[in-house]
Parts: C-alpha cells; structure tokens; sequence
C-alpha cells in the first residue's frame, strides 16, 4: 500500500469527520501520555455493524458472517498496531507511540462497512463523528486514523476477487434423497456461491472431510426421519410445551444472538480494547468459515429436507419410512438443503471458540431471543450444543445427522482457528 494513498485517506477521513479546521496544524507537543483505551469501542462498532448488516440491508444470515469477520479483522490489526500483545491477521507496521487505539478502531470499522454497505455511508458517517468526537485532538487521534486506514485497507485488497456473489448456481435432478425447491416460496437455493468463497482463515472450504448424510434406505436414515417426523411437526407433533419453547427460542437469528451474547461477556468481563477485539476475531472469523464450509457441504451433498421427505417417503425405497402427504414442519423451511445444518454450524463454531476463551464448563453465557422475548443463560458448551441441535429437530427443519455433523464441523473449524491464528505475541 502507498503511504501516499494513507495520507490521502486520513485527510479525508479528518474532513469528513470535521475534526479539524483548515489549515489546523497538529504537532506532537500538543499530545499527551496515552492512557489506557476505552474498549468500549469494539462492542460499540460491532453494534453498528449489526445494525448495518442486518437492518439497513437486510443481508442474509448465511452471507452475515463474511462481513462481520472484514470487520472484526480490521479492527484487531488496527488496535494490535497499538497496542500489541497478539499476532496480527495482516502485517501492518507498528503505530506511533501516541496513536489512539479508540480512533483506530473505529477508523477500521468505518471503512470496511461503507465500503462493503454504502448505502449506508450517511448513517455510519454520523457514527463515525459521533466516535472521534470525544477524541482528544492531537497526533494521538491522527495516528490512530492513520492506523485504522492501514488495517481496513489491507482487509479490503486482500478480499478483492474473493467469490462474493459469483454466479454460482445448484442445479440438480429431483430424486429420492435430492433436495428441491421447498413450500411454501420454493425458491432456488440461497447464495450457493457461498460454500465456494475464499475462507478467512481455512485453506479451503473442503479443508474438514465429511461423513455425509446417511442413505435414505438406511436404517440410520429412519430413526432420523422417525424423530423428526414425530417431534417436528406443527399440528399434533409429540412435543412438549417446554420443547417447543426451545425450538422456538433458536429461531431467532442465531449470527447476531450469539454476537450480543458476547458483548454482554466481554462487558462483565472487564476485557481491554486488545483482548475484545481479538474476542470478536475469534468469534467472526470462525462463525464465517464454519458458513462458508456448511454452504459448500449443503450445495455438494443437496440432501432433501424433512418438509419433502415426508410427504414423498413412499418414493425411498426404505420400508421404515412412511408417507404423510400433509405433514408440515413447525417452522418455514429455509431455502437451501438439508445437510449440513447452517445454525449447528455456526453454533459449533460459537462454542468452541467460546470454549476456547472461557472454559467449556464455564461459559456465563446469556442469550436473548426476539421470537420468544425470553433470556437463558448457559454455563456449558455441551448444554447449549445438545439444545441447539435438538431445537432445529424440533422445529421440523433437519435431520439429526445434518445437526451433528454441522456441530462438529463448527468445532472443528474453531479449534484450527484458535491453534493458528490471532495468537498471543511471542
């Protein structure tokens, strides 16, 4: 990157926040001793992250990950150019001894989400002098920017040419097994070029080899299709009103329930600026490959969903199975397939990164739901795990197999995560 482009860009940014007056000049007498930073900065950007991604355009939860991990990873490698204390993602150089890791931070965020949302440049640029104007003027806040430029550009060029949005499409012959078109929209397969985008951090989206899902003249397939014939149901299903309450707690949107629910965490936990930062990393990245993984196992496998299993179970040639034309799941069947399950993948992902940070048995996690507007708290990685995958079960939406391989393969995907990337400096 030209240093020429950065001055360029921090002029710029200094305009646009109207931080200084023409022909301001700031000197490194004016700046004094930094101080500790206000980590505060990172939960709040994540929110308007949030807030961007999901409510002002409306992105898809599956295709949600990638963005938030642009920018979880831009904001790290600003406030690590800081502050130190961890590996960064991209080599950046350390930043001047006054920086403001605050202004980096929010100079990071900043740009990568107007550059990826611009439609929502007028609100992020309120935000954006919102954050600086309680800023100190002085070098401090300059280089700051100037290290928020560096990270959010680095980020940007390195996922030029990535397999966003490709034209990328699931075409396959209806069968016994095959996924199809699901009612009521029957709509095409959402974002298929996901499972062929470039990871954050695996080598490739096929890096975790897979069992796949079990045949359907298998007796392995009917006990799944047994359960979640049963249990799944929306009229006259074997449920109870304490397991629909459940299904129904994890239908809400599991990206941003998990996100909160570590704001609260990193919040009680009295995290500094670096180690939430690396915290939503952590979480970001892995809930972002554990996606872009799922989506290539759903568009290679195109297992069938229950919602068309059941009611076509006399065409699959498996004696267990039996048919039920009206049969109808609790929940909407989202459109893509079956296996594997997209919310076990990013709660597998969740845990085990979670784990990773705070213990599997001691997580202190609170989750909220704006389906049921009720709050539960989880000490476990096991009790949140068992409860997700029996959730989706229970809503009608999957086969067990897709939960459990999903679960596993979000762990899986967080463990190499933690062992390679965003480590403490040695």
């Amino acid at each position: 990157m030209r240093i020429r482009s950065i001055r360029a860009l921090t002029i710029a940014l200094v305009a646009t926040a109207g931080l200084l007056a023409p022909a301001s000049v700031v000197t490194t007498a004016q700046a004094d001793p930094r101080t500790a930073a206000d980590p505060a900065v990172i939960t709040e950007w994540n929110a308007i992250a949030e807030r961007t991604v999901f409510i002002e355009n409306l992105t898809p939860i599956p295709t949600s990950g990638l963005y938030f991990g642009f920018v979880s990873i831009a904001m790290y490698d600003a406030v690590v150019a800081i502050e130190g204390g961890f590996e960064p993602y991209a080599t950046q150089p350390r930043s001047h001894r006054h920086a403001s890791s605050e202004a980096a931070a929010a100079t990071a965020a900043y740009i990568v989400l107007r550059h990826y949302f611009p439609s929502s440049a007028e609100n992020l640029t309120d935000d954006y002098r919102a954050a600086l104007a309680n800023s100190p003027k002085g070098v401090g806040r300059l280089h700051g920017i100037v290290a928020g430029a560096i990270a959010a550009l680095n980020l940007i060029r390195a996922r030029q040419d990535d397999g966003r949005d490709a034209a990328v499409t699931l075409d396959v012959t209806p069968a016994p097994g095959v996924w199809r078109p699901t009612p009521p929209g029957r709509a095409p397969m959402l974002a298929p070029w996901l499972g062929f985008v470039d990871p954050l951090l695996l080598e490739s989206p096929t890096q975790f080899p897979l069992p796949g899902p079990d045949a359907v003249d298998t007796d392995a397939y009917a006990q799944d299709f047994a359960e979640v014939k049963a249990y799944g149901a929306s009229e006259d299903s074997a449920r109870t009103e304490k397991q629909t309450e459940t299904a129904l707690f994890f239908n809400y949107n599991a990206v941003l329930q998990y996100r909160v629910g570590l704001s609260d965490l990193v919040t009680r936990g009295g995290f500094d600026i670096a180690t939430s930062a690396r915290a939503y990393a952590l979480l970001s990245t892995a809930i972002a490959d554990a996606q872009i993984a799922c989506w290539r196992a759903k568009y290679d496998y195109a297992f069938w969903r229950p919602v068309t299993a059941i009611p076509l179970a006399d065409t699959d040639g498996n004696e267990a199975t039996e048919a039920d034309a009206e049969w109808a799941p609790l929940a909407v069947t989202p459109p893509y397939p079956d296996y594997l399950s997209g919310h076990a993948c990013v709660t597998g992902a969740v845990t085990g990164t979670l784990g990773h940070l705070f213990g599997d048995d001691s997580l202190d996690l609170n989750l909220f739901s704006g389906i049921t507007g009720t709050t539960r708290h989880y000490d476990t990685v096991e009790s949140l795990d068992a409860d997700t995958m029996n959730a989706r079960i229970w809503l009608g939406l999957h086969f067990r197999k897709a939960m459990t391989d999903g679960n596993a393969l979000g762990h899986a995907v967080s463990d190499w995560s933690f062992e390679h990337y965003f480590q403490p400096a040695g």
